[in-house]
């Protein structure tokens, strides 16, 4: 049985944006689309263990290194910063509960349990549409896309990215994510950015043989190359971080959405 991660804001954020703005009760629309979505995924998924990961408000160590970090990115809407805290009591009562560390993202930390438990031997599902993720893909690290019902994995990537897992860290260190307000390299986009990788092998490379790559693509390059350090800590997913809670805290089993409808009955 695998251990569930779900990246809460994408998922909290990504019905809120499926419910019409006119719709009468919103919020208990938006409320009951999150708890369905939740609920699906764990009787697809039948995890052992289900983390809702979230973030805590204040600046990431991104933001603080990189200042235009998420810069343009909209802020929450109103309504639903109201009403977060019941749609995370909604998850708890299904035995999902929530799990942040200050001063880092959720995907640091849905990197950080990944790692650990995978390493240890547990299959691991990360629950997101952030691509990010992908460069954690592996044999036993699965990205799912709830919405979509697609399974990103290795042969997905490649399809879609050009690279493999290991590579999309360099991939996106130099083409960027607009997104996330990381420049990358100036009119450098993925396709590009996955030729130079094909051609080079690693960003590394890239970097070290920028002086001798002709025509604009290598003046952009060289322009831009003393950056590309910063740009590869920012796509990096932190994956070491210490979270001081017990893997057992999160167990989860069928009895719980079976004892929630009972209570809800």
């Amino acid at each position: 049985m695998p251990i569930l991660l779900i990246d809460g804001l994408n998922l909290i954020r990504r019905v809120h944006a499926g419910v019409p703005e006119v719709s009468e009760d919103r919020d208990e629309a938006v409320l009951n689309g999150c708890v369905a979505s939740v609920r699906r995924a764990l009787r697809k998924h039948q995890p052992s263990h289900a983390v809702l990961v979230m973030e805590e408000g204040g600046p990431s160590w991104r933001s603080r290194e990189y200042p235009d970090y998420k810069r343009d990115r909209p802020p929450m809407p109103d309504d639903l910063v109201v009403g977060l805290p019941k749609i995370k009591d909604a998850f708890s009562e299904i035995g999902v509960h929530e799990l942040s560390a200050p001063g880092f993202e959720a995907d640091d930390v849905i990197a950080s349990i990944a790692k650990r438990t995978s390493g240890s031997g547990f299959q691991v599902i990360i629950l997101s549409t952030d691509k990010s993720f992908c460069q954690l893909a592996s044999s036993r690290i699965i990205l799912v896309d709830h919405f979509n019902n697609t399974v990103r994995n290795r042969a997905w990537i490649q399809e879609r990215y050009g690279v493999a897992p290991e590579q999309m860290v360099d991939l996106m260190s130099l083409a960027g994510d607009p997104s996330l307000g990381i420049p990358g390299i100036r009119s450098v986009g993925v396709r590009t950015a996955a030729r130079l990788i094909g051609d080079f092998g690693d960003l590394d490379s890239v970097i070290d043989h920028a002086r001798d790559i002709p025509g604009k693509l290598g003046e952009k390059l060289r322009q831009g190359v003393e950056t590309l350090p910063l740009m590869r800590r920012l796509v990096s997913l932190r994956q070491d971080l210490e979270l001081g809670s017990n893997l057992h805290d999160f167990r989860w089993s069928e009895e719980m959405l079976a004892s929630e409808t009972e209570t809800s009955a």
